[in-house]
C-alpha cells in the first residue's frame, strides 16, 4: 500500500480547489462508499451548500439497503438527499457503460432540480492511475493518457490528487464508517483487475511506479488542456475547413473534430479512436460531398471544403407540387416544362437518369447530385418531378433539356414545396396538365 500523505490532504485539496465558488451549491454523486462520503463531508466542511444524489443501478443484491443507508446518513447531517432506482432494462452493450450513462443522466437532472451549478464526483488519484493504465492497455493518445478529465461540463473531480489512503484517514479521524461497493471486488470488471492485481504487481517490481504514472497523467492532462484550447480557438474563429484542419497537428485536429461533435449535441464521452480516425481520413481526402455516421444520432460530413457535424436526418420529406399554365415568366425557384405533360412528384430510386439542360447525353442522378454538392444524407429526401416515368426536374439542381419549355412559349409553371413529415414515408402526388392560367386554381 502507498504511504499516506499528511492527514489533512483531502481538506487541503478541497480548500485550494478553484473548481468551486465560495458557498456554491454543489450536487455530490453519493454512492455511500468511502470516496463519495469523504467528498460530501469535505465539501460541507469547506462551507459549500451540498446536495447528495444517489442512483441505485439495481445490479447488486441488497442495493436498496445501500440506498437506505445513504439516505439515513444524509438525514443525520441535515443534507438534502435525492435518489432514484433503475426500473428499466439497461441499454445493450457494456454493462458498466450503460449503467454510467443512466447514472450521469440522473445526476444532470437532479442538479437541475436542486439548482446546483456543479456535480462533484469522488474519483481519487488511484482512480486516475487505474484509468490511465486501462487506456494504455488498449492504446491511447494524450486524452487517454490523462486517465480522466478533472472537469467536463457540469462534472468536476476535485480529488484527483488525493490518494485513497488519505480518504480513509480523513474518515477515520471523524469516526465515519462508509460502505464498500461489492462490485469493487468483482474481478470480472477490468478496472478491478487493474486495481487488485496489475498495479500491485507493478508496484512490487517497481516501487513508486503508481505515483510516477500519476505524474505522467497529470502532465498529459496539462498537454490535453492546451490542445483543447487550440481546438476551441479554431472553432470560434471559424477555421474548420478541410485545409485548416489538415494544417493542424494531429492531436489538435482530432480534438477539433471531437469538439465539433460535442457542440452538435453528441454525448460526451462517445467517440472512439476509430471514429476520429475515420473523420481525419475523410478530411485528408479528395473533394467534398462525403460523410460518416457517428454515435448519438450525429453525422459528420464535408460539403465543398466545409467540415460539419449535424444531427442525422431520420425524417422523410413530403412535397407539394403546384402546376399552373404560364405564358412565360422569370420567377425563381420554379421551372417551365412543355405543355401536355402528366407530372407527378416522387423521390430517388435506383437507376434514375436524365438529360440535363446545358449538357449533352444522359447522366445518372447520383452524378448530378455529386456535382451539385448535395449532401448524401439529403438525397433520399430530395423531391423529384417526373413526366410519366421520366425524370423531368430536380428542383434547384437540373432540368431535362428535352422536357423544358423553350423561352417565350406557353408552358407549365411548376413549383415544389418541401414539407417535413417525420416518421412517414414520402408520398407521391400526381397532377394533370392544367387548363387554367397561372394565378387560378389548378
Amino acid at each position: 500500500m502507498l504511504s499516506t500523505q499528511q492527514s489533512g490532504a483531502l481538506t487541503k485539496a478541497l480548500g485550494r480547489s478553484a473548481m468551486f465558488e465560495p458557498g456554491e451549491r454543489v450536487l455530490v454523486a453519493f454512492s455511500g462508499g468511502p470516496d463519495s462520503t469523504a467528498l460530501l463531508l469535505g465539501l460541507r466542511e469547506a462551507g459549500h451548500d451540498v446536495v447528495a444524489a444517489h442512483f441505485d443501478h439495481a445490479l447488486q443484491p441488497g442495493s436498496e439497503m445501500v440506498a437506505a443507508h445513504a439516505a439515513r446518513f444524509c438525514g443525520s447531517l441535515g443534507i438534502t438527499f435525492m435518489s432514484e432506482r433503475r426500473t428499466s432494462p439497461l441499454p445493450k452493450g457494456s454493462v458498466q457503460a450503460a449503467a454510467r450513462s443512466l447514472r450521469y443522466a440522473f445526476l444532470e437532472l437532479s442538479a437541475e432540480q436542486a439548482g446546483a451549478s456543479r456535480i462533484a464526483l469522488g474519483h481519487t488519484a488511484d482512480d486516475l492511475v487505474e484509468g490511465t493504465v486501462m487506456h494504455l492497455l488498449r492504446g491511447c493518445g494524450i486524452a487517454g493518457l490523462r486517465g480522466m478529465p478533472a472537469t467536463r461540463g457540469l462534472f468536476v473531480r476535485p480529488l484527483l490528487r488525493v490518494w485513497r489512503a488519505d480518504v480513509l484517514t480523513f474518515l477515520d479521524e471523524r469516526g465515519v464508517v462508509a460502505l464498500e461497493d461489492p462490485a469493487n471486488s468483482n474481478l470480472g470488471y477490468r478496472r478491478v483487475t487493474v486495481r487488485r492485481e496489475l498495479l500491485p504487481a507493478l508496484e512490487l517490481g517497481r516501487p513508486g511506479i503508481t505515483r510516477r504514472l500519476h505524474a505522467v497523467a497529470k502532465r498529459a492532462a496539462e498537454l490535453q488542456e492546451q490542445v483543447e484550447r487550440k481546438a476551441a480557438a479554431a472553432i470560434e474563429a471559424g477555421a474548420v475547413s478541410t485545409s485548416a484542419i489538415r494544417a493542424m497537428s494531429e492531436p489538435v485536429a482530432a480534438e477539433t473534430l471531437r469538439a465539433l461533435y460535442h457542440r452538435s449535441g453528441g454525448p460526451d464521452p462517445s467517440l472512439g479512436r476509430s471514429h476520429i480516425s475515420a473523420m481525419l481520413q475523410l478530411v485528408r481526402g479528395g473533394p467534398g460531398g462525403r460523410g460518416l455516421d457517428l454515435p448519438g444520432g450525429r453525422r459528420f460530413r464535408i460539403v465543398d471544403s466545409r467540415v460539419q457535424v449535424l444531427p442525422r436526418v431520420t425524417h422523410s420529406m413530403e412535397a407539394s407540387l403546384q402546376v399552373e399554365s404560364c405564358p412565360g415568366c422569370t420567377e425563381p425557384d420554379s421551372v417551365h416544362l412543355r405543355r401536355g405533360l402528366r407530372l407527378r412528384i416522387g423521390f430517388r430510386q435506383p437507376g434514375l437518369r436524365m438529360r440535363p439542360a446545358g449538357g449533352s447525353g444522359t447522366r445518372k442522378l447520383q452524378d448530378i447530385f455529386v456535382d451539385a454538392k448535395v449532401p448524401r444524407e439529403e438525397r433520399d429526401d430530395w423531391p423529384l418531378v417526373f413526366a410519366g416515368d421520366r425524370l423531368a426536374w430536380v428542383p434547384g439542381v437540373a432540368v431535362d433539356r428535352e422536357l423544358q419549355s423553350p423561352p417565350g412559349e406557353s408552358a407549365l409553371h411548376v413549383t415544389v414545396t418541401r414539407i417535413l413529415a417525420a416518421g412517414r414515408p414520402p408520398k407521391e402526388q400526381m397532377l394533370e396538365s392544367p387548363d387554367s392560367p397561372r394565378g387560378e386554381s389548378s
